[in-house]
């Protein structure tokens, strides 16, 4: 069933759940000094790129309201696309996935296609081929994709 404006309107946007908050904080991790990630992206906080100043220092608070703001805008995202229902682990997952990779990977990605098409159980393997950086494996991005999929085929 795919949310329809009148449902969106009543309920309000949809939020990841905090389980898949606390996905995202354990493998983004916190670094509250600017730093290049592994794709070379600058980044700080719990994975913010938006905003980010070489040398900027945050404090944990500020870090946590970034990650808010980013949460709103891929929640926005997968909310958007995806035009089958979701279980809060499924949706979950997405966002953490989505905030990963990026929406304009997200929203162009096979595994959005597959979603879209009713495949649901094709979902954890899509996930699990996005663990590379410069077409080299990364190991936390196995370990990340791997939570991901699990949460995905968890019922809340």
């Amino acid at each position: 069933m795919r949310m329809t404006d009148e449902m969106v309107a009543a309920f309000g946007p949809r939020r990841i759940a905090p389980v898949g908050r606390a996905l995202i904080k354990e493998f983004e991790g916190l670094k509250l000094r600017a730093y290049r990630c592994p794709a070379g992206m600058l980044t700080i906080g719990y994975g913010h790129t938006r905003t980010v100043k070489p040398e900027q220092t945050i404090s944990k608070e500020r870090a946590e309201e970034l990650l808010t703001e980013d949460l709103v805008y891929f929640e926005k995202i997968v909310s958007d696309t995806v035009r089958v229902s979701l279980n809060d682990h499924q949706f979950s997952a997405l966002v953490s996935f989505c905030f990963n990779v990026g929406a304009q990977n997200f929203t162009h990605s096979t595994l959005l296609k597959l979603l879209n098409r009713g495949w649901y159980d094709q979902v954890p393997a899509q996930l699990l081929r996005w663990t590379r950086v410069g077409g080299e494996a990364m190991g936390g991005l196995v370990r990340r994709r791997a939570a991901e999929a699990r949460l995905w085929s968890t019922t809340p």
